[in-house]
């Protein structure tokens, strides 16, 4: 069924046509640009002459025989197919890596200041150019495995797309929102918001300023709402609260060239055509870029004592082949009440047999209101222990217990992951935003053990 523009869900802001959006995690959608009404084909994916003269084209993120729930892919019907460009050649630009051998392991925990921004007069950068890479594990041929890539840029995209042959991305904006453009349509996406943009898609991002964010990107899974087991039917991120965009097409030529590039085996490719990809009139299916915005995260916490596991709030999962072990999760911190009893309400120390990445959009976070900063980032990595710094304990272990609002006007998040992950040389070297002191928060730290007092 064909879904009418006035039903669709607009986002908070009055923008154009193009920032409306259709509601639903993984749904079967169906779109068509407004300016031509009827570009689906009726009762089939691919007729002999498709309405307006339109190619019809197959997006697979899925195997064809995958069973029927993870089954992803999408129709589009476009002005020209995405094979009409020139050979793809190698892209010396931005610092993506796939090497984890680069520099020797590092079992610290590891903090980073915020990543700088550089100054556009100095040095332009715009997404593809600006992407780092931190951390990550696992081997892209196999198709198993994740990494974790900072963006800094200062500029938009012109005349340049790229697609994502490895896996998918999911990201994260920090400071400056990115419009994105995409073969289904374009999104507006803030800090605050997240995006998914799923293997194989084309984009382009337009920035308004300084931009910085983080990027996790997971190769061999597509992530998916957690399952909710004796939460029951509702809780964490709600289906209908992700946001899909509404099709819409340029038929622009671009006879300088426009560049495709392509992340492959982890190196960058570029090839020329001489036409916007962003050409697709419309489209149907479920395999597509979504947004999703953290304030409708469903908080669950506990209400009576002891400090959750911070699996409840988990708001995408993307799983490993072992059951209940995940590739990758993406948590978050968000506002909420704290109100257990007799408790030391802030994380507790911990030590992992996963890998635990944090970033913070805004904000303070609780266990560490210093040196933890937005934009900037930590590492705890596999059986590395990690808590709540000297003065957050002694701190909590002394406050009268009322109940409070936590993290308010925070927003904290984590990629935490089952795999090892190394540190690049240029997380750990060439950034130059390693916090060296960060060990240094727990030294305070003394014993208050008493074996005549219980």
């Amino acid at each position: 069924m064909k879904i009418d523009l006035q039903i669709l869900q607009k986002s908070k802001k009055c923008f154009p046509v193009h920032h409306v959006y259709m509601s639903g995690f993984g749904n079967e959608h169906v779109s068509e640009d407004p300016r031509c009404p009827g570009a689906l084909p009726e009762g089939q994916n691919n007729p002999q002459v498709c309405p307006y003269g339109l190619y019809a084209e197959q997006l697979s993120g899925s195997a064809f025989t995958c069973p029927r729930p993870t089954n992803k892919r999408s129709w589009l019907y476009r002005i020209l197919p995405s094979v009409c460009h020139k050979p793809f050649k190698p892209l010396e630009e931005g610092h993506l890596t796939h090497n984890w051998d680069e520099v020797e392991p590092d079992p610290n925990q590891l903090r980073w200041k915020p990543f700088e921004i550089p100054k556009a007069p100095q040095k332009k950068l715009d997404f593809v150019s600006g992407l780092h890479t931190l951390c990550g594990a696992g081997e892209l041929r196999g198709r198993n495995g994740i990494a974790i890539h900072i963006y800094v840029c200062n500029t938009s995209m012109l005349d340049r797309c790229l697609y994502n042959s490895d896996g998918d991305f999911l990201i994260v904006p920090q400071q400056g929102k990115l419009l994105i453009t995409t073969e289904f349509g374009k999104m507006l996406v803030e800090p605050n918001e997240i995006c998914v943009i799923q293997q194989g898609m084309r984009f382009s991002v337009d920035v308004f300023g300084e931009t910085r964010g983080y990027i996790l990107e997971v190769y061999g899974a597509h992530f998916e709402l957690p399952d909710l087991g004796p939460i029951g039917a509702n809780g964490l991120a709600n289906p209908r609260d992700f946001l899909v965009p509404v099709a819409w097409y340029e038929d622009r030529q671009v006879p300088g060239g426009y560049t495709v590039i392509s992340k492959y085996q982890g190196k960058l490719f570029a090839a020329q055509q001489d036409f916007s990809p962003f050409n697709v009139v419309a489209w149907h299916g479920n395999y597509t870029p979504y947004k999703y915005h953290l304030e409708k995260f469903m908080v669950i916490n506990a209400v009576a004592f002891d400090h959750a596991d911070p699996s409840i709030f988990t708001v995408l999962t993307a799983k490993s082949t072992r059951p209940g072990v995940a590739l990758a999760d993406f948590v978050i911190f968000p506002p909420r009440w704290g109100v257990a009893n007799n408790t030391f309400r802030p994380p507790y120390y911990h030590r992992n047999c996963m890998s635990e990445f944090m970033g913070l959009i805004k904000g303070h976070y609780e266990a560490k209101e210093e040196g933890f900063q937005p934009g900037g980032g930590s590492l705890h990595s596999m059986m590395t222990p990690h808590g709540p710094d000297a003065d957050c304990f002694e701190k909590a272990s002394k406050v009268k217990l009322e109940p409070e609002r936590v993290a308010e006007g925070t927003m904290a998040f984590m990629f935490e992951s089952s795999l090892s992950l190394a540190v690049t040389k240029w997380g750990l070297q060439t950034s130059n935003c390693l916090d060296k002191n960060y060990y240094k928060c727990w030294e305070p730290l003394k014993s208050h053990f008493n074996p005549k007092c219980k």
